[in-house]
């Protein structure tokens, strides 16, 4: 296996920190003010795996604090090499496989192209590994006949939970479809370009793939039937977000990247975007967060098998709480918790660590021992100990919540070990756990400037290029000249602007993201 590169590119934030933010390691003091670093991970075959999420080599080292803007490639690119490949320097690199050479030789054992892993300075078994997802984007098509697109994948699979129970023939075929999207995210929405059914594939290897059955095999459009005018007047949603994140197990160096787990992985929540913080129990010194599978649109259970499969630049922050320091919700954290500005949602599976409980052929056996209800009971537990421990209620009163309030869904039914997810609403603790705070004090500890005009009762805050815009008594507001709605109007309480936590910590992130 080729030295994996050891530094991505790095840009400089220059920028002050807020406590929070503040280093917990051995290599930096916790008392030492520590200023955010931004760097830039590329797309390329030193800096990605092929299926595996265990440690691996690191292609960089953070602290805490730092944001890291991460390129990541979707493994369906070969479906439309045109498209999707083609003139792309950093996909053609990690795709290259020629009869002489194959620049990303271990595809295994799992599918899934991961950026990274990153190493999180001080990071131990016990802390827990916070990442938050500032911005998303769609990485244009590289080739000029493709300008201002983005183009994604749905490859109804042999893994597809009705693989060979369709109602026409051939009732185990494979179909591709191949969607549009505009680059720049002028639209929200993907539409279907075309589908083919999957013929055999030979690589250059000379094997042939009768099936999905292997990584990277690029499509030869000579040997497949192009339909097009498919789902006329069908606007898809685009909700972008990671298939894929997670930190390194503990339990094997080399593993699967497709079941998910307690360290996260392949947990194929739509929620898991913009805006939206992953909470990880760390296992090994180091963490070892690895990023990939980026999804344009998914709907719960991604049924067929896939999601649309498309490529995505993403910037996160990393922030490593440890073990001593946790609150009541994180403290003994044992599965990958996401945060959104409305809620919580507890991941579980039909196995909670599939990596323990099946034994020395685990990543073999989880492919055959699934089920909705071993998933569901597990989020069940996990909501459960949640509810009790994060929120300080009874027993009886979590259980009772779980059944009135809690919306429990199907995650996925296609990646080995089996997801469901239980939404818990933060409104229902709005009393129990005020969340408004004050605007001023949590800008200016990042060293944003707030101006404030009194005739439009509107406040300004800039931290470099970014500006950020909101008005007392609105839910209007803007980032860098882009409007969106908050989710509470900005208020007033005892002569100051308060707004909700939640928002506050995030777009103090995103003042210190250079743009």
């Amino acid at each position: 296996m080729k030295k994996k590169m050891k530094l991505a590119s790095v840009l400089v934030a220059c920028s002050m920190v807020s406590s929070f933010l503040q280093v917990q390691t051995s290599e930096v003091s916790a008392a030492e003010a520590y200023s955010p670093k931004h760097y830039t991970i590329p797309a390329n075959s030193a800096n990605v795996r092929w299926g595996n999420i265990g440690k691996g080599d690191a292609v960089l080292t953070v602290n805490s604090g730092d944001i890291v803007t991460v390129e990541t490639v979707t493994h369906h690119s070969g479906d439309d090499y045109d498209r999707i490949i083609k003139g792309d320097a950093g996909i053609e690199d990690i795709f290259k496989w020629t009869a002489e050479e194959k620049n990303e030789p271990d595809r295994g054992p799992g599918v899934h192209i991961l950026t990274g892993p990153i190493r999180v300075a001080g990071a131990e078994p016990g802390d827990v590994l916070e990442v938050r997802i500032l911005d998303m984007s769609l990485r244009p098509s590289a080739n000029p006949a493709y300008a201002g697109k983005t183009y994604g994948v749905n490859s109804a699979a042999n893994w597809g939970y009705l693989y060979g129970d369709m109602i026409e023939e051939p009732k185990t075929r494979e179909v591709v479809t191949i969607y549009e999207m505009d680059s720049n995210g002028s639209t929200d929405y993907a539409k279907a370009l075309y589908n083919y059914r999957w013929t055999p594939q030979t690589d250059p290897d000379g094997k042939v793939h009768n099936t999905v059955d292997y990584p990277g095999v690029v499509v030869d459009h000579n040997t497949v039937v192009e339909n097009h005018n498919i789902m006329k007047d069908v606007k898809v949603p685009v909700r972008l977000h990671f298939g894929t994140m997670g930190v390194a197990p503990s339990e094997a160096d080399v593993v699967d990247s497709v079941p998910p787990s307690y360290f996260g992985g392949n947990v194929d929540d739509w929620r898991i975007g913009k805006g939206g913080t992953m909470y990880y129990p760390v296992a090994i010194s180091g963490a070892y967060l690895s990023v990939g599978d980026p999804h344009a649109a998914m709907g719960d259970s991604e049924l067929n098998g896939t999601a649309i499969e498309t490529s995505l630049t993403g910037d996160i922050q990393i922030i490593l709480h440890k073990k001593d320091s946790l609150n009541n919700k994180l403290k003994g954290l044992d599965f990958p918790l996401l945060e959104t500005e409305n809620e919580w949602v507890v991941q579980g599976f039909s196995y909670a660590n599939y990596l323990k409980d099946l034994g020395t052929t685990a990543q073999k056996d989880i492919y055959n021992n699934s089920s909705v209800d071993k998933a569901m009971k597990d989020a069940s537990y996990k909501t459960r100990r949640f509810l009790m421990n994060g929120m300080n209620l009874t027993e009886d009163e979590a259980y009772s919540l779980m059944s009135v309030s809690t919306d429990f869904g199907i995650s996925q039914v296609v990646d080995a070990n089996w997801g469901v997810h239980a939404v818990i609403a933060k409104s229902l603790f709005t009393d129990r756990e005020p969340t408004l705070t004050s605007v001023r004090s949590a800008f200016e500890a990042v060293g944003a400037k707030l101006v404030w005009n009194s005739t439009k009762k509107s406040m300004i805050v800039q931290k470099g290029d970014n500006a950020l815009t909101m008005t007392i008594g609105s839910d209007d507001a803007s980032f860098n000249g882009k409007a969106f709605k908050l989710n509470k109007p900005l208020q007033v309480k005892d002569g100051k602007a308060m707004a909700d936590a939640y928002f506050l910590n995030l777009y103090s992130s995103k003042l210190l993201d250079p743009q």
